[in-house]
């Protein structure tokens, strides 16, 4: 593994950006205009309606220093709303509007097409020994990330 196209980390940053451009292309041709971070807080909410900022940052695996941000431009967008805790003033307690939820449900669609066209180069019985490997992989490092996930993982979907 001495040239850059053999080590994995070249080539995780590659899918990356793989990924990030099939989303995006996707997403917008199906009218849509939301980063993938915003989308997978959306949908993280959607799962996991009421909970806090520091638990969306962790369930997601984004650094809790910019997740405001996230949420920001998600709740000024009208997708999701924002309040104050009452047990708890410095929190704030997260949830999907009821256009948040459809706008969820109408991407569905534009999301299912990307992770096909993500896993387009490879057949059918190389995709799930490859989606193990990375869950596996994500799992394995996750305490190694500047942002470790609370969840690492997901659903079979």
């Amino acid at each position: 593994m001495t040239q850059i196209h053999d080590l994995p980390g070249h080539l995780i940053r590659r899918a990356h950006q793989t990924s990030v451009a099939v989303f995006t292309a996707e997403t917008r041709a199906a009218g849509f205009d939301l980063t993938p971070v915003q989308y997978g807080a959306l949908a993280t909410l959607m799962d996991h309606p009421g909970i806090d900022q520091a638990t969306l940052a962790g369930l997601i695996a984004h650094d809790r220093a910019t997740i405001g941000g996230v949420v920001l431009r998600l709740e000024s967008r009208g997708y999701i709303e924002r309040k104050v805790r009452e047990d708890d003033r410095r929190a704030r307690i997260l949830t999907p509007t009821p256009r948040g939820q459809a706008l969820y449900q109408a991407m569905r669609p534009a999301i299912l097409a990307a992770q096909e066209r993500i896993l387009a180069g490879l057949d059918g019985n190389e995709r799930e020994p490859f989606m193990r490997a990375l869950r596996k992989l994500a799992e394995s490092g996750n305490g190694l990330s500047h942002a470790p996930g609370d969840r690492v993982g997901g659903s079979s979907e």
